[in-house]
């Protein structure tokens, strides 16, 4: 095996395992939450589904890729071919989907008293479950797509009217047909897209009008519920501008392999890491913004050390 595909598969573990690592980390505290029979909050159910989405990222797009990398390249038949791209596309964009509504929710949850989204508020737990639900079902539409297109190679089969991604083929369309399966791909993660920097303007808006409000009051009136409100903001805007910024390179990534008729081994393999990105860093974004996680792993720590303590 050559050094540059020893340092490819490398790179590609290593973001799998550090990803699969820090979502199963992050799950497990709102499982736990969940489980304790803690009401949790319309935005921590958009977490539990993000976090679920990037681990199916993960899982279809880093471990073949892993496998490919290391020497495997026929390992998957048909069906595995078409479930693994299926699902990546599905996790996707449940990721892009999960994120715009994470932004739309805090944006509603921090509105002001008399504007009209307040009287969303008590009703942002309700809707945030069928949004939830119908985000799945259209993109489990849109990801079923892949079902008809991917297929597996088998032994000394002619590869000229297939479209290579190192362990798996699609079948390769005219570049016409390209472009357009491409803007199909695309039109429901634009206006997703819109409808997240729409929410994160407004957040910034109201953030910015409440530091102004709060500059002209004296200090022991400023009011201490706004805190966890205002840092909850900004995490889920450090979270968004991360998002975008990953996401807007594995667009451009995607895109050139969707239109480019017999894209380069470089180029898969590159498009695959930048899809890897967010996924992998999403969880240590939040696990190092909210104090809420930080004291339940601190507590489980204690509880274990307690625990050996007694049993010695």
């Amino acid at each position: 095996m050559a050094s540059s595909e020893l340092s490819i598969g490398v790179i590609f573990l290593s973001l799998t395992m550090i990803g699969l690592l820090g979502n199963f980390l992050l799950l497990h505290h709102y499982l736990f939450v969940y489980l304790s029979r803690y009401r949790l909050k319309s935005t921590d159910w958009v977490l539990m589904h993000l976090i679920v989405a990037s681990i199916l990222t993960i899982l279809c797009k880093g471990v073949p890729h892993t496998m490919a990398a290391f020497g495997l390249k026929d390992f998957l038949d048909d069906i595995g071919c078409k479930l693994f791209f299926s699902f990546h596309r599905l996790g996707r964009g449940l990721c892009i989907g999960c994120t715009s509504f994470l932004s739309v929710f805090q944006a509603i949850i921090i509105s002001p008293r008399d504007s009209w989204y307040s009287e969303l508020k008590i009703k942002t737990h309700k809707y945030s479950c069928y949004v939830l639900y119908m985000n799945w079902a259209i993109y489990f539409l849109i990801s079923s797509m892949n079902l008809v297109h991917m297929r597996a190679i088998y032994g000394n089969e002619s590869t000229a009217n297939l479209k290579s991604f190192l362990y798996c083929y699609a079948v390769r369309h005219d570049q016409t047909s390209d472009i357009f399966y491409a803007a199909l791909l695309t039109a429901p993660d634009i206006l997703l897209l819109g409808l997240m920097l729409w929410a994160s303007g407004y957040m910034v808006l109201t953030l910015y009008r409440h530091k102004q409000r709060m500059q002209h009051m004296p200090k022991n009136n400023f009011s201490s519920r706004s805190s966890p409100e205002s840092k909850a903001t900004k995490t889920i805007l450090l979270l968004v501008s991360t998002f975008v910024s990953f996401y807007t390179i594995s667009s451009l990534c995607q895109l050139f392999v969707t239109i480019i008729y017999n894209p380069s081994c470089s180029l898969v393999r590159v498009t695959a890491m930048a899809s890897l990105f967010f996924p992998t860093v999403c969880p240590f974004v939040l696990m190092s913004r909210d104090s809420r996680v930080s004291s339940f792993f601190l507590c489980l720590k204690m509880s274990k050390h307690f625990h050996k303590e007694c049993n010695q």
